[in-house]
């Protein structure tokens, strides 16, 4: 990864042509030149949304928005054609800090196939803009316009969308999202607490590994030994945030740190139940738990699950030794929460 804090150092390479000194760069995941121009290396397939019927699950391409090109990728057991049983209606976000990443990554495709099939729920999963292209709010505004999207398709009866939404619990909608989709899911959240939703009811948010930052730097962050291959490093991370956030903010923006002073307050927030992911050896393990405890202690609903010997994103990229097993038992709670 490069070695890129956020005391400014951009990498320029051996060129004096303006269009290939680079400004940013996150080696093998973006290049962002002085003139522009993002370059995303193909780190992680894209695939098609075909699922081989074994796997119990139908999942579908959807277009939120043509002139904006926002769309999502469904996923719904097959059970659920033969039962008048709804289930719960899960608005997933993918990782990549902002920057990278997309609802049709492989990575994400088998995760949240898995996931439809053992919690018996269906999963929209938004394929947000990226930044630095579409800055922060960008991303929290494309979610908010999928669910706004959701709640005019189910009071349409003639919706094209019924094959899905008409399985649908719509009073048992749940917000996810693993990384920077942990934050989304958290912004939208905040955002529809203060807002009518009819015939949408937000049950809970589900933050797996949220990515938040801060001008003080955690003991995790600083202290935290990660392998060659772990996803996030502090200065990746300072990458990310250089790159997604409004230009000019600091990283004790709201969007970066909901803890930072001078935030809205959390004990004023409307949030439902909270569940917090958190990867042991990740180095956002403090912040995340300080996240959750200040939840708490705002008179929130929180339940905090650690998984041990495992770091960020685990569950998608399977880096670690360890990485199925846990990735099991996340399900598992995951299963628990949306079906209390």
């Amino acid at each position: 990864m490069a070695a890129i804090s956020l005391r400014h150092n951009p990498q320029v390479n051996n060129t004096n042509q303006q269009r290939e000194i680079i400004a940013e760069e996150i080696q093998g995941l973006i290049r962002v030149h002085r003139d522009g121009r993002v370059e995303r290396p193909p780190i992680v397939p894209s695939v098609s949304c075909t699922v081989p019927s074994e796997r119990g699950v139908t999942a579908k391409d959807v277009m939120i928005n043509k002139e904006t090109n926002l769309w999502a990728r469904v996923y719904m057991p097959i059970s659920c054609h033969h039962s008048k049983l709804l289930l719960p209606l899960l608005v997933y976000f993918h990782g990549g800090g902002f920057c990278v990443g997309s609802a049709a990554w492989s990575c994400y495709h088998e995760f949240l196939t898995n996931l439809a099939s053992k919690a018996n729920c269906v999963i929209l999963s938004v394929d947000y803009h990226l930044a630095p292209e579409n800055r922060l709010p960008m991303a929290y505004d494309d979610g908010s316009n999928a669910l706004m999207w959701v709640k005019r398709e189910a009071l349409n009866g003639f919706s094209v969308q019924k094959w899905w939404l008409s399985h649908c619990n719509m009073s048992s909608l749940f917000l996810a999202g693993d990384s920077a989709g942990a934050n989304i899911a958290y912004n939208v959240a905040t955002r529809m607490g203060s807002t009518s939703n009819t015939p949408l009811s937000l049950k809970g948010v589900i933050l797996i590994q949220p990515f938040f930052g801060g001008e003080d730097i955690t003991f995790s962050e600083k202290h935290s030994l990660q392998p060659p291959n772990s996803a996030l490093t502090l200065s990746v991370s300072d990458t990310y945030w250089r790159l997604a956030l409004p230009l000019g903010a600091t990283l004790d923006h709201p969007y970066c740190n909901p803890l930072a002073h001078g935030t809205v307050k959390l004990r004023d927030l409307r949030l439902p139940s909270t569940m917090v992911c958190v990867s042991e050896m990740d180095i956002l393990r403090d912040r995340n738990l300080e996240f959750s405890n200040a939840l708490a202690k705002a008179g929130k609903r929180v339940e905090t699950v650690v998984y041990k010997g495992v770091g960020h994103a685990f569950q998608v990229l399977h880096n670690y030794q360890l990485s199925h097993s846990r990735t099991q038992e996340m399900m598992s709670h995951v299963s628990n929460f949306l079906n209390k």
